[in-house]
């Protein structure tokens, strides 16, 4: 069988899934869910992978994934090789977790990017037992039926609400992020989490409608005309399509610290201990995004902190630059130069 063509773009935006073999369950509890979850939070370190939405749903995933360095085939092949070793292990069992290679759509921005995100988070509710099922769906667009009783909508929105291996809750407001998904791309795009929140929600009330591949360009790309002509530019039919041209240089950790050092006028030895400067913080903030190193390295990098200390000291950044606008303008100031 031919592989998939796959279009690996600088800073594409994607929709990745993958199924069990056998379309067996590949999270069977919460355990595996974590796990899968650990190695997406990784992803992103190793392959400086930006994570933009995602859902479990048993024996199948959805990711929207950016590549910032066109690289996603590595960064797949290493999540699902590393997840099904892991799984097997756990089980003391042998052979395939998924079923061949993950599918990808290269997916336009804007309106495009909003629209998969919702189709992504309404995964849960569109399951047989809320009566959104496939064949269900089909029935109610062949023509006129029933309105859902206000029963069916309030177990919907409950399913959709309550579903914790899914990033809707924290695209809603229902819960915080986790550090490593970026959900400000969609919600910025979306109006915030308010309005966002109202989009999906009312999708329920009125009937989740069909996925949107029926407009994806030969199976793999969804947007516009224009959109579609610039990836299949870099399409090869039947095999990868590596995108070199928009592969960028990672920074190092003192490229960035020079840049922090050069705008602020002080040395970093200078501020990297004082109680209270929050330059030390900017800096590993910044690493992380443009780097590619893990926790730990950074940690050496920076004199000799521990893993937790460095995700503790990014975490308190966040935070500290929601207070601070002047933070907060050097550290967009600092970012765009070392990207």
């Amino acid at each position: 069988m031919a592989r998939p063509v796959r279009a690996d773009v600088a800073d594409g935006w994607y929709h990745v899934t993958a199924r069990g073999d056998h379309r067996r369950a590949i999270f069977c509890d919460g355990r595996d869910e974590g796990h899968f979850l650990e190695l997406v939070a990784e992803l992103r370190e190793r392959f400086r992978v930006r994570v933009l939405a995602y859902v479990l749903m048993g024996n199948h995933y959805h990711l929207m994934v950016s590549t910032p360095e066109a690289n996603l085939s590595r960064a797949m092949q290493w999540l699902n090789v590393s997840y099904s070793v892991w799984f097997n292990k756990r089980r003391g069992d042998v052979g395939h977790v998924f079923q061949g290679r993950f599918k990808a759509v290269v997916v336009e921005g804007g309106g495009w990017g909003i629209a998969l995100s919702e189709y992504v988070h309404l995964n849960p509710v569109r399951i047989k037992v809320r009566g959104q099922d496939r064949r269900s769906r089909r029935a109610d667009n062949a023509g006129p039926t029933r309105p859902p009783t206000q029963e069916e909508v309030a177990a919907r929105l409950e399913r959709l609400r309550q579903y914790r291996a899914s990033s809707y809750r924290a695209y809603a407001g229902y819960a915080k992020a986790p550090e490593w998904l970026d959900t400000e791309p969609i919600l910025t795009r979306a109006g915030g989490p308010t309005r966002y929140r109202k989009a999906v929600e009312d999708r329920v009330r009125q009937g989740v409608a069909e996925p949107p591949w029926r407009q994806a360009k030969w199976g793999v790309v969804l947007g516009s005309e224009a959109f579609a002509a610039r990836v299949r530019r870099v399409l090869k039919a039947g095999r990868e399509a590596p995108g070199k041209r928009g592969w960028r240089q990672r920074r190092t950790f003192a490229e960035i610290v020079a840049t922090v050092e050069r705008l602020t006028g002080e040395p970093w030895a200078a501020f990297r201990d004082r109680h209270g400067d929050r330059r030390r913080d900017l800096v590993l903030w910044v690493s992380r995004r443009c780097t590619g190193l893990t926790a730990g390295e950074l940690g050496r990098a920076a004199g000799g902190m521990d893993y937790a200390a460095v995700t503790m000291a990014i975490r308190r950044f966040e935070a500290a630059k929601t207070r601070h606008p002047r933070l907060a303008r050097l550290a967009a100031q600092v970012l765009s130069e070392c990207k």
